[in-house]
Formats: structure tokens, sequence, C-alpha cells
């Protein structure tokens, strides 16, 4: 199969909003290539030892993307510059000039596991593709395997390690989670190796479910633990039961605000009073939105966390 490849111009400063602007637009194995500096900090999260060299006064970036052949180019073009024209009243959103080429189906969709090394979560959680070594470790530390597949989630995104942070904080022994749009499995697993004593992942894309699993199997988490279906818990009323009604402890969702928004409507059902609601996915320009939807539905905020331009909302029923 060959696929069109479309390259937009941009600027640095947009990238994580055009990028949850492709995401919504159903765009997946979003590439980006900038000139931001990696940082000492993030050097030893990454467990790299030499920085590449970056022009840090270029502040122009490209974003790649890709359509399967027979999508209507034109069509999907139309649609990312309205998409622009709304984002740039909020950021300067560079040139927007979009480059089409054709590539052959060669192994692109793996291709970027040569980018994705072993990386420091936090003082404790260690993030290691399955496919990579791990040197240096410390009795302490937290060691979560994982190979997302085609399913979403490496853990390296800010929107997730914010969840991570919430898990960390509001999950333990005990605990009953229910992880709501689960992707590759990784929060579920890690709500499972904090003490959750059942977890129930739900994902709309049916390779989650697979990839989920397998991730489960490498970090020893076993079905007896966790569970994954595929659908849609908003919409889905087998999903809904299958889940369960007024039993979990805590909820997390890394998804998109505008998915959020209708699930806070849900999700309070399959809560238990008083039950914690991790939110995350949520681009700042977005907030307020799903704020005033979490508290129309029932919940008090206790927490908003912020990191880049992504916003994680933690809520009590």
């Amino acid at each position: 199969m060959k696929w069109t490849k479309l390259t937009l111009k941009t600027m640095s400063e947009a990238e994580d909003l055009i990028s949850n602007m492709l995401t919504e637009l159903g765009f997946e194995g979003i590439e980006i290539v900038d000139n931001v500096p990696i940082t000492e900090e993030e050097k030893k999260a990454m467990f790299i030892d030499i920085l590449p060299e970056v022009n840090e006064m270029d502040k122009t970036a490209t974003i790649s993307f890709y359509l399967q052949e027979g999508e209507n180019v034109e069509e999907t073009m139309a649609k990312i510059q309205d998409g622009l024209d709304e984002l740039a009243e909020f950021v300067d959103v560079g040139s927007r000039k979009i480059m089409i080429s054709e590539t052959e189906d060669v192994d692109w969709i793996n291709n970027w596991k040569k980018f994705f090394k072993p990386f420091r979560v936090d003082d404790t959680i260690v993030i290691k593709p399955t496919w990579e070594s791990l040197d240096h470790v410390s009795e302490n530390d937290l060691i979560i395997e994982i190979d997302p597949g085609t399913a979403f989630g490496t853990g390296s995104h800010e929107t997730t390690k914010l969840c991570i942070i919430g898990l960390k904080k509001y999950v333990n022994s005990g605990t009953r989670l229910l992880d709501v749009g689960c992707g590759s499995g990784i929060l579920s697993i890690i709500g499972a190796k904090l003490g959750a004593d059942t977890v129930f992942g739900t994902d709309i894309d049916p390779n989650a479910v697979n990839s989920a699993y397998e991730n489960a199997e490498v970090n020893h988490i076993s079905k007896d633990v966790l569970t994954i279906m595929s659908g849609d818990i908003i919409s889905d009323e087998t999903i809904q039961k299958q889940a369960g009604f007024q039993c979990y402890d805590v909820v997390v969702a890394n998804i998109l605000a505008d998915v959020i928004i209708p699930l806070s409507a849900e999700i309070g059902k399959h809560m238990k009073s008083g039950g914690i609601f991790i939110s995350s996915g949520i681009i700042n320009m977005k907030k307020e939105k799903v704020k005033e939807a979490i508290l129309k539905n029932g919940f008090h905020i206790l927490e908003i966390n912020e990191m880049g331009d992504w916003v994680s909302i933690v809520a009590q029923k």
C-alpha cells in the first residue's frame, strides 16, 4: 500500500496545539521535527549520554502525518487549515505550508521505535521499551515495560505523566481502578503495580485490547487483576454493564478534552461515593470547558495540574 505523507511547516510553540488538533481529526503516528533543545534533566531521565546539537535560534518545526491510499487529500487539507485558523487566535502557527509526498508501505509504523528509549517519569518509575536493555536501576525503581504496538501510549507524553502523578497519589492496596481509553495499557499496569486490587480498562480501538494484555503479561500482571474490553463506555450499554456501577475508587482517563466532557456525565455512575476521577489529555485552551462539565456533573475539583500546554483535572464524586 502507498501512503500520502503530509508535512506541515509551523512553529515549535504551536506543536502541542496542532498535534491535539490532528489527533481530534483522527491522525495517528504524528512525527515532529524541531530545534527545541533537550535539557540536562531530560537527558538524565532519558538515559542518553550525548545531547543532539540544534539551532536554538530556529523556532520553526515540521509536523508530518499520513493518509491511506484513497483518502481525500484536498478535503483533509481544508479541515487542517480550518483548524489552524482557530489555533491562530492563540498561538503563532507559522507559514502553514503543507508539503505532499508519497511513500511506499515501508515499516514506518515501527520505525519510531529507534527513538523510544528508557526514561524516568519521576524518582521511582522508569518506563522501558520491551526491546531495550536497562543498566542503571536502583532497588526502589518500579520498572514498567511497554511495547505500544499500534495502540497509543509510551508514557513519555506530558498527559500520561500527569496521570501517573495522580495514580501515585490516589491508588493504594485494595483500590478498584477503571482506565478509560487505556491504549497500550500503561496506566492500567502502573495502577496494578501501585497496588490496585482490580483494574478494568476500556478502549474504542480493538487493537488496544491485545496490546494491553501483552504488556500486562510482560509486567507479570495477570488477567485475575486486569480486564480489558473494547468499546465506548459513554454510549455502549454492554461496556457500561461489564464495567459495573458504583464500584470504582479511582477512574483515570487520558483521552481528549472533547471526550472527557461527555465522559464526565457518564463516569460518575460507575464510581463509589467519594471516588477520584483523574482526567488528562486536556489542551490548556480547553481547560475551562472541561472544568465546567466536571462541576456540572456532580464532581468537586481537588487539583488542577499542568505540564507544558497540557492539563490534568483531579475531581471527587
